[in-house]
């Protein structure tokens, strides 16, 4: 049984392309074994390292798991996830979003062992806190990934020019600059303060 292992040296290449690829399972496994650095997948099979949260996005991250936490706790129907998820998309690729939601529909039928392992779905709500050294180029190419393949609603958040983009299926992604922002569709109810968010800056 193939079990990869991939040293990360302290000039970790953004990307690593194997031949051949990885299936599936074994891209899960070593996600598990790479507890350094956080793994995601394109859909065309490069592996793309993302290297541990700065203090300041994680704190950010924090308060955004916080918030959408909350709000969950006010119904209780279906569930949140942190950074640390992985869900495998239609497209192939697997991609980790800073904070999400899945709906209890999208939740029925699952398996204990099926939570248990990276999530073969797009989430309905996606969130990604821009850090200082994604290029908002990048982080954009990743929402457009998140929305091709199903999200019905995403949030890209720009600390450093204090503007959340909204994505939803269809429309052209518009910004938002006031202090808090409004949830539609499956966060219908949910209202970021993202004067909380900023905070995490100073």
């Amino acid at each position: 049984m193939f079990t990869p292992v991939i040293e990360i040296p302290a000039e970790t290449p953004r990307s690593i392309v194997l031949h051949p690829p990885l299936s599936d399972e074994e891209f899960e496994r070593l996600c598990e074994r790479s507890d350094s650095v956080f793994l995601e997948r394109s859909k065309e099979g490069t592996i793309i390292v993302n290297a541990p949260a700065g203090g300041m996005t994680s704190s950010g991250n924090n308060e955004i798991g916080r918030q959408l936490g909350n709000w969950w706790i006010q119904h209780r129907r279906g569930r949140v996830f942190d950074s640390s998820a992985g869900f495998f998309l239609p497209d192939g690729s697997v991609l980790n979003p800073d904070a999400s939601y899945v709906t209890a529909g999208q939740l029925k039928g699952l398996t204990r062992d099926d939570l248990a392992r990276f999530l073969r779905l797009a989430p309905a709500f996606v969130v990604e806190l821009r850090s200082e050294s994604d290029r908002l180029a990048a982080v954009t190419e990743k929402m457009d990934a998140w929305m091709a393949n199903g999200v019905e609603l995403g949030w890209l958040i720009d600390p450093y020019s204090k503007t959340v983009h909204i994505y939803e299926p269809g429309s052209t992604p518009r910004i938002e600059t006031g202090s808090h922002i409004i949830g539609t569709g499956p966060v219908e109810g949910f209202v970021l303060d993202v004067e909380e968010i900023w905070r995490c800056y100073e």
